[in-house]
């Protein structure tokens, strides 16, 4: 029968180191990829501060109002934070 034969396959004895693959696997970007990918980011870091502070000055009189443990600095370095943390992802998405 034609499956009573086991095929000799030398490679499978031993596996193969896993990180050598991951760099053989990694491919670069070409520039154009780069600059659009990292300026999405960029994009959407500053709609994201901008909308935010519209957002937060719409409703400022319900937050103070509310006596929340969060006021409105630490809601506005929130929103900061997150539109510093989204340009740092678009300049290394550019750069690295």
């Amino acid at each position: 029968m034609a499956g009573d034969k086991i095929p000799n396959i030398g490679h499978l004895d031993k596996p193969e180191n896993y990180k050598e693959l991951l760099k053989a696997d990694r491919g670069e970007d070409c520039v154009p990829c780069r600059v659009v990918g990292g300026g999405a980011f960029i994009g959407l870091a500053a709609y994201s501060y901008f909308s935010g502070n519209k957002q937060l000055e719409k409703q400022q009189t319900k937050i103070l109002a509310s006596k929340s443990m969060f006021g409105m600095r630490s809601r506005r370095f929130g929103i900061a934070g997150t539109s510093l943390g989204l340009v740092w992802l678009g300049i290394y998405r550019m750069f690295m």
